[in-house]
């Protein structure tokens, strides 16, 4: 034991020598010690937990970077950009890269079961089957999540417990979708999960359905299918291919060769027949294929029926497979059954973007760069000028907000930290002064100034030290039953969580307590230098 050290813990006032004052300002002094890092504590765990919950919804219900076309501004209603294996390679090579996903979104607009229910607008996002769904099986409330991996569009859906509420759904409902596309069209879709986090700005507009749906329905690229057309042409069946997409400078090819003709007329007294087509493009005097579409159509029978009863063809689709009712003459109707391969078409090729999540969320603005000087103002291997984007850039408003909360908290911990500055020299003051006796005595032995102001500096650190422990005791405390149970609850419809969040580190830990016990330190280098003006003789005397 150092002699500082034991000289300081016999200066210590006690109530044998009567000097009662000094101990409430002891008390004081260690107790502000204690409460200003209880608060720093507390303050650092909730605004890192807040943080770092929000940005964590904000990135599971998309991610940190974005690719998408160049000519965007907005993300969710983007002109597609196409598959790329040369911006795939390059993600794949990113060392903070951990891994990507391939997103299509179409607004439109959702009606439970119920006519009565009003129309609520949202946004579908596309997902596929190797989308992450960590984030979403975290917050599943009730039902799945489709893994989306059958042949074929699902017409599965994902929907939050609040557009359940307003919707009037329950699980495993059928959904009636809207769309606006060049004219009005309508789906039937399946509820088969309800999720909830709490973030009401996604909760509210957000619906997960298969990519391959998003992508039929924004007419990207080319899709279609064969159909017997409504009326006679020259007394026989007119097959019309019908498509979505860009339909310029395309060949069909009936069997006989390319051709500019989009339908092929077909006998009337046919028996069964198939027919097919092949759709290419003409790309510089060259035919790219792009795809093949099927139709059969078999004689079921002949019927007869009152004039009254048909003017025109008639059919009764039902998916894929419809009968055809074709006249013959005034009484008599001919009855087929169609049925209709689809070819898979180019929609599939296309998307909004890539999602792109990182390994170190704090390395995005290197991995922005980087990917920036990589991909940007450089057509890839589809001839199209791409661009990449931060999640900064999309929920600008939202990072401002939480960017302000470190605001809040240099207020709060530089206030903290004053009060108790404050008080512990305060107190190292008081024990200057009530011990002025013992300070000359001491100088009249022949101690210096320097071994003085170090004896007292000894008892402020013992001080200081002790209001730390308790301090971490009582914060940590706080921290392990809020982390454990939630105790503390908020209102998600204004703060997103439905519980303080809180999240602390060692290193802030550390580092909190260390920079409190240095500055206090720091600061009293000027009380304690009042022991340099104590005159010995004075202060002997006025013992």
């Amino acid at each position: 034991m150092s002699l500082e050290f034991f000289i300081a813990k016999r200066i210590l006032p006690n109530r044998s020598q009567g000097i009662k004052v000094s101990r409430p300002i002891l008390r004081i002094a260690v107790i502000s010690i204690s409460l200003s890092i209880v608060v720093n504590l507390l303050t650092f765990a909730v605004v890192t937990g807040f943080q770092n919950e929000i940005r964590k919804k904000i990135t599971g219900f998309s991610a940190p970077l974005f690719i998408q076309n160049a000519n965007n501004a907005d993300f969710y209603e983007a002109d597609p950009i196409q598959n790329s294996p040369l911006v795939e390679s390059i993600l794949s090579k990113q060392t903070n890269v951990l891994g990507y996903n391939r997103v299509a979104y179409k607004p439109g607009m959702l009606q439970g079961n119920n006519a009565s229910h009003d129309v609520l607008g949202i946004l579908f996002k596309g997902i596929d089957q190797n989308y992450q769904r960590s984030f979403l099986k975290e917050h599943l409330k009730a039902g799945s999540i489709p893994t989306y991996d059958g042949t074929e569009a699902s017409p599965d859906i994902l929907l939050s417990d609040k557009i359940c509420q307003q919707l009037g759904l329950k699980l495993n409902d059928e959904v009636s979708a809207f769309f606006v596309k060049n004219r009005p069209i309508s789906r039937k879709l399946k509820l088969v999960g309800i999720y909830n986090t709490g973030f009401e700005e996604y909760d509210q507009q957000m619906a997960i359905c298969d990519i391959r749906l998003a992508q039929q329905l924004n007419d990207w690229g080319i899709s279609g299918q064969l159909e017997v057309g409504d009326s006679l042409v020259q007394g026989q069946l007119p097959v019309i291919l019908t498509l979505q997409g860009k339909t310029e400078n395309l060949s069909y090819d009936w069997g006989e060769g390319p051709s500019m003709y989009q339908g092929k007329l077909i006998p009337l007294n046919l028996k069964d027949t198939t027919l097919s087509v092949q759709l290419s493009k003409v790309n510089q005097d060259r035919l790219e294929y792009i795809d093949r579409f099927k139709i059969h159509i078999r004689y079921i029978k002949d019927s007869t029926v009152e004039n009254s009863e048909f003017q025109k063809i008639t059919t009764n689709i039902s998916g894929k497979e419809y009968d055809f009712h074709c006249p013959i003459n005034e009484h008599q109707l001919r009855i087929f059954k169609v049925s209709v391969i689809s070819g898979n078409g180019t929609s599939n090729q296309f998307l909004s973007g890539y999602e792109i999540h990182l390994s170190d969320w704090y390395q995005l603005d290197k991995t922005l760069t980087e990917l920036k000087q990589q991909i940007e103002r450089i057509p890839n291997d589809r001839n199209e000028i791409l661009k990449v984007v931060s999640i900064f850039d999309l929920e600008q408003d939202l990072f401002n907000w939480l960017a302000f909360l470190d605001i809040n908290v240099v207020i709060i911990v530089s206030l903290m930290l004053l009060i108790g500055i404050i008080n512990i020299g305060s107190a190292l003051l008081v024990l200057i002064i009530i011990r002025s006796n013992f300070i000359g005595l001491m100088k009249a032995f022949g101690s210096s100034n320097g071994l003085l102001r170090k004896i007292f500096l000894v008892q402020a650190a013992y001080l200081i030290f002790r209001g730390l422990l308790f301090g971490n005791i009582i914060g940590l405390g706080i921290y392990l039953i809020q982390s454990n149970w939630g105790i503390l609850t908020l209102n998600p419809d204004v703060y997103y969580l439905n519980k303080v969040p809180m999240e602390l580190d060692f290193a802030t830990v550390v580092l909190l307590n260390l920079g409190t016990f240095i500055l206090c330190m720091i600061s009293l280098l000027l009380p304690s230098s009042l022991i340099a003006r104590v005159n010995p003789i004075k202060s002997i005397k006025f013992n």
